[in-house]
C-alpha cells in the first residue's frame, strides 16, 4: 500500500497539519491535536516550530 502524508486544509484548523496526521495514522484528530498541545509543553516550545514547517512544505490533499 502505497500511502502518503497529505495535509487535509478542509478539515483542519489551523494548517492542516494535524488533519493530516490523523488521516494517515487512522488516530482521531483530536488525540492528534492534543499530543501537539503537550509536545508543545514537553519539547518548550520547538513542537510549534516543526508544527509551521510541516505545514509549510508538506503537500496538500
Amino acid at each position: 500500500m502505497d500511502r502518503k502524508f497529505l495535509i487535509n486544509k478542509n478539515d483542519g484548523k489551523l494548517m492542516g497539519v494535524s488533519a493530516g496526521i490523523a488521516d494517515y495514522t487512522g488516530i482521531d484528530v483530536t488525540l492528534v491535536r492534543l499530543a501537539w498541545v503537550l509536545a508543545f509543553f514537553v519539547s518548550a516550545g520547538t513542537a510549534l516550530l516543526f508544527y509551521f514547517i510541516t505545514g509549510l512544505v508538506a503537500p496538500t490533499a
